[in-house]
């Protein structure tokens, strides 16, 4: 995919690198109580909801201003009652955010943390289930990008549904991008936001939510501009947001929603996004770079790489030569060892892959920087 308008691709998490045509969306301005643009408003729920393969009279979905740890905290304050207890399963930043907000709320939590980089397993979370009976739901990050890890969702969801509880799922890296199955799969809540594998722009998020549980959970919030039941009551009265929406972003989204399908959908881009990752760790472990994950636990939406241990390579240095040759990185979020993070999502294809490969390889010769190469994970 060609850069016409030579901006840096981001290879980040989100925001990321959108088309043209999502840009060009923006360009107009609209009325945020209008006919025309509740419109729009209406048909982004509607799409979000096939999607996620869910049931129109079973779920919906609920739009949010703000990053996607607004919408989260908004979730989480509808879907959990002050006397519920919630399991926060956390293998990364994302886990321990939720397990914050659960802190913040005054809820009660117990968790399961697996450090950095391993992934809770579905018998672990039963043998919680079995001794802490008062649990009543479990929250799970699908993607969890401070690693890149995809969760096994399928099975944590099965184990979570056998044994009553509710599940609350932040896709926010993944939906989209990785195929989920509300029909399929038992998840009571999933939260994303605009600017992931959709490819839209930064602005809001979106919980997608069932009726009843979204019903219950009317009089909960803790906030007055993050209550989500007021603000689906809201729309389904009106059509309306509650406060002021972020207008360029949501008719943004319709765009990028148009192109996700004519890419074939959630499937069309989760093979376009596998190819990137392929392409990726093929050539830097050619280079001299080792992931930090098996390859059976590479998610398609972003790899964590380690960092070399020659003395030359620093890695402010190493993003600064990356940036004048035209690619933004991500720095790394582990706390036991150094690394750093290269995006697979937004508007790439593995042609450009290729071409950060080589600016890679010029940039650590820049640096005087020099690997041997890693056939697998470190």
């Amino acid at each position: 995919m060609t850069n016409s308008i030579k901006e840096p691709y981001l290879l980040t998490p989100g925001p990321l690198t959108t088309s043209h045509a999502t840009k060009a969306a923006m360009l107009r301005d609209w009325g945020s109580w209008d006919d025309d643009f509740n419109q729009v408003t209406a048909d982004v729920r509607t799409q979000l909801l096939a999607m996620a393969e869910a049931a129109s009279g079973e779920y919906a979905c609920v739009p949010m201003q703000g990053s996607g740890t607004f919408a989260v905290e908004s979730a989480l304050a509808c879907a959990t009652d002050p006397n519920d207890k919630v399991l926060v399963l956390m293998n990364g930043a994302y886990g321990k955010r939720a397990a914050q907000l659960l802190h913040m709320m005054g809820r009660r939590y117990v968790t399961l943390d697996k450090g950095d980089y391993l992934p809770p397993q579905p018998n672990e979370v039963a043998v919680l289930l079995e001794q802490y009976p008062e649990i009543t739901s479990v929250f799970l990050v699908h993607c969890e990008t401070s690693s890149g890890i995809l969760n096994p969702l399928e099975a944590i969801a099965e184990v979570v549904h056998t044994h009553g509880k509710t599940l609350i799922v932040d896709a926010m890296s993944s939906f989209g991008g990785v195929p989920i199955s509300l029909a399929k799969t038992p998840i009571d809540v999933l939260v994303s936001s605009a600017n992931k594998c959709i490819e839209g722009v930064p602005g809001f998020g979106f919980v997608i939510i069932r009726k009843a549980l979204l019903e219950a959970g009317k009089g909960r919030a803790h906030s007055l501009s993050l209550d989500l039941y007021a603000q689906w009551e809201y729309m389904e009265r009106t059509g309306q947001w509650r406060f002021t929406p972020p207008t360029h972003t949501v008719v943004a989204f319709q765009t990028a929603l148009a192109q996700h399908r004519e890419e074939g959908g959630v499937r069309g881009r989760c093979a376009r996004y596998t190819r990137n990752r392929d392409a990726l760790v093929k050539g830097m472990r050619a280079i001299g770079f080792g992931t930090l994950l098996e390859d059976g636990w590479l998610s398609p939406i972003i790899t964590t790489f380690l960092s070399p241990n020659d003395p030359a390579f620093e890695f402010n240095a190493f993003y600064a030569a990356l940036k004048s040759r035209g690619f933004l990185i991500y720095p790394g979020k582990l706390t036991e060892v150094e690394s750093f993070r290269i995006g697979c999502i937004g508007q790439l294809d593995a042609a450009v892959m290729e071409t950060l490969l080589v600016a890679m390889q010029d940039a650590l010769s820049e640096m005087g920087v020099f690997l041997s190469s890693h056939s697998r994970s470190a």
